[in-house]
């Protein structure tokens, strides 16, 4: 699982990255901050969309992180945790 945060100055690079993650799979967990449970072969694709398209884009004002994290380890409160449930529809 990959948390990526952000801090984007300029709006139209912002709205791009973030609609580029929502694109991906990624889910918003707050404003800047998005969750990705995919493969890692699909987690390393993302990190090569934020390498070679966004990274030339970004100012001395931006900041783009990427934590892996072991969702076995995470500890999920409120909303967060009926993501993870599984749903079954009819």
């Amino acid at each position: 699982m990959l948390l990526i945060s952000y801090d984007i100055k300029d709006d139209k690079l912002r709205n791009a990255f973030s609609k580029m993650l929502q694109s991906n799979g990624a889910i918003r967990l707050q404003y800047s901050v998005y969750e990705v449970c995919h493969t890692k072969r699909f987690q390393d694709v993302l990190k090569m969309q934020i390498e070679t398209i966004f990274k030339k884009e970004f100012s001395a004002d931006d900041s783009v992180m990427i934590f892996d994290i072991d969702p076995e380890k995470t500890v999920k409160y409120g909303n967060a945790i009926h993501r993870d449930q599984d749903l079954l529809i009819f």
